[in-house]
């Protein structure tokens, strides 16, 4: 059972505005705040004697995702992690790689950019109900695929993909399953080992309450001999003066120097996640997404996130007026409320995290129908 009002002082954004927009950054909280000035105070003082965090941020991680911590690279970004894979893999002429259209930039263009290898890049349609399901994308998988990409959630609607139903599909055509993490690791239930996850990436500065500039790269041990490094950097590598000998776990991927202040204040994050726990958390998003949806019918609005089924569910809603100019229209008459959503693909998403409220909630719904009833006129069919 969540203290919300305990909950929400660790979030000082509550104080500030209506703060709806956790899938495209989270707020800083004091835990990590405080851990990054404990990192600062140690810059000024003792520059040569700096908090080390590597081994911890991948022991969290692996507590939360599954895996081993030695199956974990830090990397800086979602991008930087999925790239990594794309150029690594030994790829032939007339290999496929398959995804979802209109997934997130950072698992479209590492595989688009393969086309000039000779890799065909299958991209599978969604149904009229905006959702990607694992009966279309096997269509997609044959005896050429050698990468299956999805993302754990999209970023545009919120749909929850079935895991484990596709990396089955990929693995039965002996293709790696591939999951861009970054929408549902910290804020619904995600498990390597449960969803069949050879490959996860993800930056850190969402739902796993970190900061930009923080992410990981986890790849199954087993793969290690076929996903090749390709920018190796000091950390990478055994300390010899004229031989590359790679270290023999997902360290291999890791390049220089990172943002250690970032990493250090990131366990904070990851503590607090933990404390909580990941399926109350859940829980939490699904019951102030319930109301945001009921809202949305109510003010007749179109819901572009599949919302019937609880396994597709996750923390976003995604809604449209009906026109991409009354959009905007609204995103500014909320903004001037103090209540911050965004767009995505031309449509209005809501990204409610555990601290928010139901009183919040209220509000969006209200000022949303107050927009209309401005406007004296209903949404664009």
């Amino acid at each position: 059972m969540l203290n919300i009002e305990e909950i929400r002082s660790y979030f000082p954004v509550t104080k500030n505005q209506i703060y709806l927009n956790n899938a495209a950054q989270c707020p800083l909280n004091t835990f990590v705040e405080k851990r990054l000035l404990e990192y600062t105070d140690f810059a000024k003082k003792f520059p040569d004697k700096r908090p080390v965090s590597r081994i911890e941020v991948k022991k969290l991680l692996s507590g939360l995702l599954g895996g081993s911590p030695e199956e974990y690279a830090l990397v800086s970004s979602t991008g930087i992690g999925l790239s990594i894979v794309a150029n690594g893999y030994p790829w032939k002429p007339g290999d496929n790689v398959v995804l979802p259209e209109y997934e997130h930039w950072n698992n479209t263009y590492p595989w688009l950019n393969l086309k000039n290898r000779g890799v065909e890049v299958r991209l599978v349609p969604m149904t009229s109900d905006y959702r990607i399901t694992p009966e279309l994308i096997a269509k997609y998988v044959d005896n050429k695929t050698r990468i299956v990409s999805v993302a754990a959630v999209r970023f545009n609607n919120g749909y929850r993909t079935d895991l484990a139903k596709i990396s089955k599909i990929a693995h039965a055509h002996h293709a790696l399953f591939v999951v861009d993490g970054i929408q549902a690791a910290g804020v619904v239930p995600l498990n390597i080992e449960k969803d069949g996850i050879d490959i996860l990436a993800g930056g850190c500065f969402k739902w796993l309450l970190g900061m930009h500039g923080t992410g990981y790269l986890y790849v199954k041990k087993e793969l290690l001999n076929i996903i090749k490094p390709v920018m190796p950097g000091m950390f990478a590598a055994v300390d010899l003066p004229h031989e590359l000998n790679y270290f023999p776990d997902s360290r291999q991927y890791e390049t220089g120097t990172i943002a250690y202040a970032l990493y250090f204040a990131l366990t904070a994050g990851l503590e607090l996640l933990h404390k909580i726990g990941i399926p109350i958390i859940y829980d939490r998003v699904l019951e102030l997404t319930n109301l945001i949806i009921q809202g949305l019918q109510e003010n007749k609005l179109s819901l572009i996130t599949p919302f019937n089924n609880k396994e597709e569910r996750s923390a976003i809603v995604s809604f449209t007026t009906g026109s991409i100019d009354r959009n905007k229209q609204l995103l500014e008459q909320l903004a001037s409320e103090n209540i911050s959503i965004s767009m995505r693909s031309n449509y209005l998403r809501v990204s409610p995290s555990f601290y928010n409220t139901e009183a919040e909630i209220k509000e969006l719904i209200k000022t949303t129908h107050q927009f209309f009833k401005k406007n004296k006129q209903l949404p664009v069919k």
